[in-house]
């Protein structure tokens, strides 16, 4: 059996790989681990019992999900605030906002309905590293916490955990947006209640799609997977920008004036640089993954900024940035993290920073976004093969490698395995369009070929 947790938690088809039993077990595992440190021993030896929040996105299958880990917490003796529904990187700035012992997500981010998914903060609101996420495995199959009478843990609502984490969102603008037209698509999900209300609170013009979520509608054909729409309303509309979530809102994409997407590195681009000249930028270095535009690079190095480079997930660009105590970091995917306002990666945040510097500067996002040249990049989702055996097989390492000396430096390969689904992801990067799609195209045909289930 594999490893149970991917890059971002527990996923799996939920009532199929996902299951109310496996959610109950998980739960209890957790109470375990993440309250085996002197905090939760301190509040134990006071008769108090330490405290966890669990939230979700919008899924109906959250609802049970919710239910079975919030039971499995409460009979471990953790007493539960449930936030409902809200966004992830919500979740993780409650645990730190109250002091919580740790936080529970219930979310497949920007999976398809049917999908879901559980992941946990640490206390501080902090993702865990791989570490204790193996604990949290092996203690699954080990003896349980189970108290009894005053012991077991309450489950009571979190009534203003919206209201703390909009007043946080608000007081991180130093600027109000007054004048800026808004597009802001929630993708069905748990941005709808809370992202157009705090870009109209900082003053923004703002129009709303995607934001009817009925459980199952969450991400289909809406949000930072499916820019079409956001692309259209901004031109119908007439919008300065477009702001676009995933289904647990802690991605954030962008469209500007003229429907041109502007990626997450763009957007890291944008920020770095605003925070540079404000010096605000820690050691003028960024940190990102490896599936970062070639032209990203190039732009922070003409502009005296250092890169750090991470493995894919925003788990380990948080790793990276508490490292080194730097202060900006993300994923082409959206995924930004302002380690001074937010543990984790954060769509709303990141879009109320985005729109701040076009107040700022007094530039079109096009204008921001011209900072840097994107290379042609081509991604292909190779399915249905063995993605374990990737790692160290010769054919597929001799046939990248012999693609890589042929670009040179105008471009690059990446093949990994994907920590959340299935596949293996090709992606290639060159000069011309055409170059990286003949060579993003063998490639997959050869891991198809070698990987075969």
């Amino acid at each position: 059996m594999g490893r149970l947790f991917g890059t971002d938690g527990v996923r799996g088809l939920a009532n199929g790989d996902l299951t109310v039993d496996l959610a109950l077990g998980l739960s209890q595992a957790a109470a375990r681990v993440l309250t085996s440190g002197r905090h939760a021993e301190e509040l134990r030896a006071a008769g108090k019992r330490p405290t966890a929040i669990v939230a979700r996105d919008p899924r109906v299958s959250g609802q049970f999900l919710t239910a079975a880990v919030s039971a499995g917490l409460a009979s471990s003796g953790i007493d539960v605030l449930d936030a409902g529904v809200i966004p992830t990187p919500a979740a993780a700035f409650l645990v730190g906002d109250i002091g919580a012992d740790f936080g529970v997500m219930i979310s497949a981010s920007h999976n398809p309905a049917p999908d879901n998914g559980i992941k946990f903060f640490s206390f501080g609101g902090t993702k865990l590293p791989d570490a204790v996420e193996d604990r949290i495995e092996e203690a699954m199959s080990g003896d349980k916490l189970a108290p009894t009478g005053a012991g077991v843990g309450r489950i009571r609502r979190f009534a203003d955990a919206e209201d703390r984490y909009v007043l946080h969102l608000l007081g991180t603008v130093d600027v109000s947006l007054a004048g800026l037209h808004l597009v802001i698509d929630c993708a069905h999900g748990a941005a709808a209640g809370i992202s157009p209300q705090v870009f109209a609170d900082a003053g923004a013009r703002v129009t709303v799609i995607g934001s009817d979520p009925d459980g199952l509608n969450i991400n289909e054909g809406v949000g930072s997977t499916h820019l079409e729409p956001l692309q259209a309303a901004v031109l119908e509309h007439g919008a300065d920008l477009g702001i676009a979530h995933d289904g647990d809102a802690d991605r954030c994409l962008a469209v500007d004036a003229a429907g041109r997407v502007i990626d997450g590195d763009q957007i890291m681009a944008i920020i770095a640089l605003s925070m540079k000249a404000r010096g605000l930028l820690t050691d003028d270095t960024l940190v990102a993954t490896v599936m970062s535009n070639l032209g990203l690079k190039r732009a922070m190095a003409q502009h005296g900024v250092r890169m750090i480079e991470t493995g894919v997930g925003d788990r380990y660009v948080l790793e990276a940035l508490a490292e080194h105590s730097l202060s900006l970091g993300g994923e082409q995917s959206g995924h930004i993290i302002m380690s001074e306002h937010a543990t984790t990666g954060d769509g709303i945040l990141t879009g109320l920073q985005l729109a701040a510097e076009m107040v700022r500067s007094g530039q079109t996002l096009a204008e921001l976004a011209d900072v840097m040249t994107v290379f042609p990049q081509v991604l292909i989702n190779v399915r249905g093969v063995d993605r374990a055996a990737l790692d160290g097989h010769a054919i597929i390492a001799a046939a990248v490698a012999a693609e890589e000396a042929a670009l040179g430096d105008s471009g690059r390969v990446l093949l990994r395995a994907s920590g959340t689904e299935p596949m293996v992801r090709v992606m290639v990067e060159a000069a011309e369009q055409e170059i990286a799609e003949q060579v993003a195209e063998r490639l997959a045909s050869i891991v198809r070929e070698q990987l075969a289930v």
